[in-house]
């Protein structure tokens, strides 16, 4: 069967929302639109799509049979799921994880639900939904409070560690106050950060390399992990360190965890895993179904290449992964 892709992409962040997140998300998106449309227009008929109030109209117009998702939404807790859910109502197959897998994954405070049930080690937490809920007393300090509902590091700052109720409190209402609720408030986990890609799908599921995030030579005002201005600002200070340096059984602890994690929120195709460690022990933070995809920039791209995939093959063996598993679906 030959395919008609359909490469559809969000409006700018920047039409709904003002600051410096909603410019970094646009310019990120734009650029690996780019690239990748470049990329499979070298094997197929590619149509760029954008996702507004047409769609639908857009869609029926287009006759392609396969959607290649860079949409994460504008609005909407459930935003990323929209797209997956307009083409299931279509009958269009599309790239990556189903409605319900991106839901899952995009609302942190579910996801972290789901992976206590299925035994995916992750760190103490708590949902917030109004300010004055009363704080778990079985929680530790340092916490990190962050939107349980965005991705790209929007509404991680420095201070979104706190070291006491009183600096808990204010945070969340400044979270409550600016992002969709709920918050996520979690034990902080003091150690070192890895991020883990993964392509594939059920025995066929290709772990990517271990990454680990080394934030030593990051300026103190910016916070040693991953906040929003250390992901803007300060490239040239974090290393990234690809294979990581760790021994054979901690690799076999993550690896197990990143699996698992994939597995319980039923991903498809491709996700980043997020890890912080501590005493040797893994703790899954966030995964993301529909990763950063950015040559030379993002993630699973970097890991990629350590595992001898070049930019231009992962982006057509993650096509390749979604056909099969949609052919043989049907």
């Amino acid at each position: 069967m030959s395919y008609k892709i359909g490469l559809i992409y969000d409006r700018p962040h920047a039409e709904y929302k003002d600051g410096i997140e909603a410019k970094h998300v646009d310019h990120q998106k734009a650029v690996t639109r780019n690239e990748i449309y470049e990329i499979l227009s070298t094997k197929y008929e590619v149509e760029e799509i954008i996702a507004d109030e047409k769609i639908i109209e857009q869609l029926s117009k287009s006759k392609i049979n396969l959607a290649f998702l860079l949409t994460t939404g504008i609005r909407g807790d459930s935003r990323q799921s929209q797209i997956p859910a307009i083409l299931e109502m279509l009958g269009i197959p599309y790239i990556g994880s189903s409605v319900l897998g991106h839901a899952l994954a995009l609302d942190k405070s579910v996801a972290k639900k789901i992976f206590d049930y299925h035994h995916v080690s992750t760190p103490k937490f708590q949902i917030f939904n109004e300010t004055e809920e009363k704080l778990n007393s079985e929680l530790k300090f340092p916490l990190i409070a962050k939107p349980a509902c965005e991705g790209s590091g929007f509404g991680i700052h420095k201070n979104s560690v706190v070291y006491n109720e009183k600096e808990l409190k204010k945070k969340v209402k400044s979270l409550l106050n600016e992002y969709i609720p709920p918050v996520l408030v979690e034990e902080f986990i003091e150690g070192r950060e890895f991020t883990v890609g993964i392509i594939g799908n059920g025995k066929d599921k290709i772990i990517l390399p271990i990454m680990e995030i080394d934030f030593d030579e990051v300026p103190e005002k910016y916070g040693k992990f991953n906040t929003f201005e250390v992901k803007t600002e300060c490239g040239e200070q974090t290393k990234f360190i690809c294979p990581a340096l760790v021994d054979k059984e901690l690799e076999k602890s993550i690896i197990e965890n990143v699996s698992k994690a994939f597995d319980a929120l039923g991903c498809r195709d491709l996700s980043r895993v997020d890890i912080r460690v501590k005493d040797g022990q893994p703790y899954v933070i966030e995964i993301n179904s529909l990763p950063g995809m950015e040559a030379n920039y993002s993630d699973l791209p970097k890991t990629a290449e350590q595992a001898g995939i070049s930019y231009e093959q992962l982006i057509l063996k993650i096509v390749d992964i979604a056909i099969k598993r949609i052919e043989g679906d049907s």
